[in-house]
């Protein structure tokens, strides 16, 4: 259960699981959430997410040997976007990570940590480095939408945000304790995200929720969230990337990976795939006519007869008015503005079109 539920409760929640974890689903009104992200800022609580923090002098070297981008290239104050991947290249988790002072601080889906605090201790030998669970000590509040950079400012007069994506500022708070914001845009406009140790999430939830309505946001939860991803063209750990794919495959060479770094588990596989051409197959955009049936998860991709992938996330955009997913194609035909069918698990065909992301930007 979420440490702020009675919070949410007061304030209308209704509430939804993901990977066994409870989150809020919407606060009632998921139209106007939506639009909050859209045109000032929402004001989501995402501690249903794994936290971990490794300590210990080895902790980087540990780290840069088991992820698919630069750690030691990090300095306290900067992060980023990786992969775990196994020893074939498949993935195994997506991960956003943050150098600090003494620690590397790790953000990752719901239920992965276990499996993650697993693995990482099995490659710890004689090095010094803890891998530690710190949800239960850490909340994660996320800001979204373009007002968001203006939120941390009217909690903490003087506190600019770092710049570029996952930097992280430490602010030590007398009443709250120690606050660490970090730069992360989860639904492709600007973002925030907010680590708060759990004895001050109510006080700061509360001065959030102030803040952000001043600026006429509004809390939101997943249902609004999950919209704004999807049209920003964002994929999510186990329902557009999983352990049956590879990390370029998903698009995760544009942001996620190091080709110049040294080995990590998977690297071979990886560093082949860009030496000797294209994936196979590559997550893309697909748009449909307005007046289409809404497809599914799983719904088969097909060109000139011939099935070529399959959908992953799939919603009807409020900001486009027409469906749209996100879906892996081959590569001979996944170029933008290649026609397609999708057909459905009933036999049911409707034409789409392959378009950039984020959605509507050409």
């Amino acid at each position: 259960m979420l440490a702020l539920h009675e919070f949410h409760a007061e304030q209308g929640a209704v509430f939804t699981e993901l990977q066994g974890m409870e989150a809020v689903a919407h606060y009632g009104d998921v139209a106007a959430e939506y639009s909050a992200l859209q045109d000032s800022v929402g004001l989501a609580d995402l501690s249903f997410r794994g936290r971990l923090c490794l300590l210990g002098a080895d902790r980087v070297r540990l780290l840069h040997g088991q992820v698919t981008n630069d750690i030691q290239a990090l300095q306290p104050g900067q992060g980023c976007y990786a992969a775990f991947t196994s020893p074939k290249g498949r993935m195994q988790a997506d991960v956003h990570v943050y150098a600090l002072a003494d620690e590397l601080l790790l953000d990752v889906e719901p239920g992965l940590t276990p499996a993650l605090i697993e693995r990482l201790d099995h490659h710890i030998v004689a090095d010094d480095v803890q891998s530690v669970d710190v949800a239960g000590h850490y909340g994660l509040f996320s800001l979204q939408g373009p007002k968001a950079f203006e939120v941390p400012a009217l909690l903490d007069p003087g506190l600019v945000v770092g710049v570029g994506s996952h930097a992280i500022v430490h602010r030590p708070d007398a009443e709250l304790g120690d606050l660490y914001w970090a730069t992360h845009a989860r639904t492709g406009s600007r973002g925030v995200d907010l680590f708060v140790p759990s004895a001050a999430l109510g006080m700061v939830w509360d001065k959030l929720c102030l803040a952000v309505r001043s600026l006429g946001g509004r809390p939101v939860g997943w249902s609004a969230l999950d919209l704004a991803r999807i049209e920003a063209g964002v994929p999510r750990f186990g329902v557009d990337m999983d352990e049956s794919h590879l990390p370029p495959e998903a698009g995760l060479d544009r942001n996620g990976i190091s080709y110049t770094k040294g080995c990590y588990i998977g690297q071979e596989t990886i560093a082949r795939i860009r030496t000797y051409g294209q994936v196979t197959k590559a997550l893309r955009g697909l748009r449909f006519d307005p007046s289409a049936p809404l497809p599914a998860r799983g719904d088969k991709i097909l060109h000139q007869g011939r099935e070529v992938g399959s959908l992953t996330s799939v919603i009807r955009s409020p900001r486009l008015g027409c469906p749209i997913a996100l879906g892996y194609v081959r590569k001979e035909c996944n170029a933008p503005g290649t026609s397609l069918g999708v057909r459905s698990a009933a036999g049911v065909e409707v034409p789409a079109v392959i378009v950039p992301l984020p959605f509507g930007s050409a």
